[in-house]
């Protein structure tokens, strides 16, 4: 198996073509063609619901397709909108169900909710995307993870959004060397901490990302043994061996690095 780090360089170094793939795939063109056909004629929260092909697409491009099932639960989404900051979506720690809203505005547009360009091919979109990450991620989950990271990187205003959501925590958490035990520390805590070992702000630069995909790449891989032969940055060389394994001293300097300072 190759490392993580380079498998996200291959999909991500003509990312465009990457996608292009990925949609000519014949189950993709199939739902995305039915999709597109016929997302403009729903009409109602209804309508929507009861396409099981469309609500699926819809679903799953938004990063939601194990939720599928849970229809009530979405209707309600769906029936109290995002303009009240009180409404079911707006309360929701996952910001994915809010996007999903926002994208199939019934409460707002009622009829016309599902012709703009957001629920029509900005959806197809995110369609693509979404099972390209899921396409890496049957190999290497880490892959996936770091994709998904760089996706929704630019919206991430604070660290209460990294740990809103499960993924991009998980994601922090590897970076930072972090133990499985630190998730079940104080928020406000978890929250100081990552702020000060990430600058939130620089997470939109694309050579800042970079450096943090790489560090969570190279130590997803030290966690679970993936790709280890292939990381330039996990050998040292040897007069005796010519290569040697990454050191524990090594390591704990790589976990206590603060990003992007001293």
């Amino acid at each position: 198996m190759i490392s993580t780090l380079l498998q996200y360089q291959i999909v991500t170094g003509n990312l465009d073509r990457s996608l292009e793939v990925v949609s000519s795939e014949p189950t993709v063109e199939r739902a995305t063609e039915y999709y597109l056909q016929n997302i403009g004629e729903v009409k109602s929260i209804d309508e929507f619901l009861e396409d099981d092909r469309l609500f699926s697409y819809a679903m799953k491009a938004h990063g939601l397709e194990d939720m599928t099932y849970a229809k009530a639960f979405m209707r309600k989404a769906l029936e109290e909108g995002v303009d009240d900051r009180r409404s079911f979506a707006n309360m929701l720690a996952d910001t994915r169900y809010r996007e999903f809203v926002e994208t199939y505005n019934f409460t707002r547009y009622g009829e016309t909710a599902t012709i703009f360009s957001r629920a029509q091919e900005g959806t197809a979109e995110k369609y693509a995307r979404q099972t390209l990450e899921q396409n890496e991620g049957a190999s290497n989950e880490g892959v996936r993870l770091a994709l998904y990271f760089s996706r929704k990187a630019p919206d991430i205003n604070s660290a209460y959004d990294i740990l809103a959501d499960k993924a991009l925590a998980q994601t922090i958490y590897t970076a930072l060397g972090l133990p499985s035990e630190f998730a079940m520390s104080d928020i406000d805590k978890q929250v100081d901490y990552i702020s000060d070992k990430i600058d939130i702000e620089k997470l939109s630069d694309p050579e800042y990302l970079n450096t943090l995909l790489e560090r969570f790449s190279t130590l997803y891989d030290l966690e679970n043994g993936t790709g280890l032969q292939t990381v330039p940055s996990l050998m040292v060389s040897s007069s005796a061996t010519g290569v040697v394994g990454i050191g524990e001293s090594l390591l704990a300097s790589i976990q206590g690095l603060k990003l992007g300072g001293a």
